[in-house]
């Protein structure tokens, strides 16, 4: 007996969600098919909550600078700061309004509360997974490579270092060679693939190298959290001059080997978080989905594996992906959808909020498959029918008000 699609929805709580799954996922991914919807965020954060709570998720991961996501820790983990100081300085993409985001607060505000008075083994932890990177441009390797060396020259014999922090120095220069917004468009303004860059990019690998040969005996002279970050330094230094390389690249393929570049620094961000304990991620659907990835850009179009792709990938069934998917944003241009949608199914059903078996709906929606969304406003990437099948549930939300 063929299913009825109402058979397929339930209500979006955290039981609900762990139906969906063999078992509890070590990364539970909950993408959104736009940036700056507080509603979205909302329903979020109540669904984070239920799962920290009720599930033992220890780490909430987002979508934000790796490296500034460290002051939003300190803060949870430790009171460090203020939480208005948090909000303007632990947050990347001020063109998104993360920092500014209601939501946002409310969520870091719930996660230092829910720490205060925890001992350190049972407190939640606050991450992103993005790396130092803007749409306009790219950061300078700076804090990065030189929090990576300030780490080891405090901890390993001085003859074992590749270099002296003024060799980095003077191998960086000043940080508007690398942040020069006009080198995301044109490959010839980025010091990537310049003598200095070359070299910075053994020095940065010498570093790794290090760090990883002396594991021991940091983890014997300092925390294991300490040596975490120093990784996260690592990983970051290395992607960034990697990145930095790619942009002057004046090929083709140049905006395909950024995007890529940039999900594998999301990926190794949420792999080495998921070895310290089972992570909630929050990202565009694009960035978290199995299926390639595509994009139009300035120089045609892009495909590339996401970062959930290459989690999924090493994590196997340990990795789920939730996608979000909704009815209209009218004030975006984006109306009721068509009935031969999978939003315009979901669209007609009287629950609202409510969580999809995606499999089943897949299945359910088989004969004849479902016409794809075109979305006539570029910030809402719509749900592709052809991915249900690799998509473990779908949040679904009929309407999004205007802020």
């Amino acid at each position: 007996m063929a299913t009825d699609i109402k058979d397929t929805v339930q209500a979006v709580e955290s039981a609900a969600v762990m139906r969906l799954l063999p078992s509890r996922p070590r990364v539970l991914a909950l993408g959104e098919p736009t940036h700056g919807e507080e509603t979205l965020l909302d329903l979020r954060n109540a669904l984070f909550r239920q799962l920290v709570e009720e599930q033992g998720y220890r780490t909430i991961a987002i979508e934000s600078d790796c490296l500034k996501a460290l002051i939003v820790d300190d803060y949870v983990t430790s009171g460090t700061g203020t939480l208005d100081e948090v909000m303007e300085h632990g947050f990347s993409h001020p063109d998104l309004g993360l920092g500014t985001s209601a939501a946002n607060h409310e969520l870091v505000r719930w996660m230092r509360a829910h720490n205060d008075g925890r001992p350190a083994s049972e407190q939640l932890r606050f991450a992103g997974i993005d790396g130092p990177l803007e749409i306009t441009h790219a950061a300078s390797p700076r804090q990065a490579l030189t929090a990576l060396h300030s780490y080891l020259a405090a901890h390993v014999d001085p003859p074992l270092l590749p270099c002296t922090t003024d060799t980095l120095d003077r191998l960086l220069g000043p940080d508007d060679r690398w942040t020069d917004p006009a080198a995301m468009t044109d490959p010839n303004r980025s010091v990537g693939r310049s003598a200095e860059a070359a070299r910075l990019r053994l020095l940065a690998d010498d570093l790794v190298a290090l760090l990883d040969a002396q594991t021991p005996h940091l983890l014997a002279r300092t925390t294991r959290d300490a040596l975490d970050r120093a990784r996260l330094y690592g990983r970051t230094a290395t992607g960034l001059l990697r990145y930095h390389s790619a942009m002057a690249d004046p090929s083709p393929s140049r905006m395909t080997r950024l995007c890529a570049l940039r999900d594998a620094m999301m990926a190794d961000n949420l792999l080495a978080l998921a070895a310290r304990g089972p992570v909630l991620a929050h990202a565009h659907n694009s960035h978290l989905q199995r299926e390639k990835s595509t994009m139009r850009m300035w120089e045609g179009p892009v495909e590339w594996w996401s970062a959930g792709a290459l989690v999924s990938a090493r994590l196997g069934e340990r990795y789920a992906f939730l996608a979000t998917a909704l009815g209209t944003i009218r004030h975006r241009g984006v109306d009721t959808p068509p009935p031969d949608t999978v939003e315009g199914h979901l669209y007609a059903l009287p629950e609202n909020p409510c969580l999809v078996d995606a499999p089943r709906l897949a299945t359910t929606l088989a004969d004849p498959r479902p016409t794809p969304r075109v979305s006539p406003w570029f910030g809402y990437a719509a749900l592709d029918p052809s991915h249900l099948e690799t998509i473990d549930g779908i949040v679904f939300v009929k309407d999004m008000p205007r802020a």
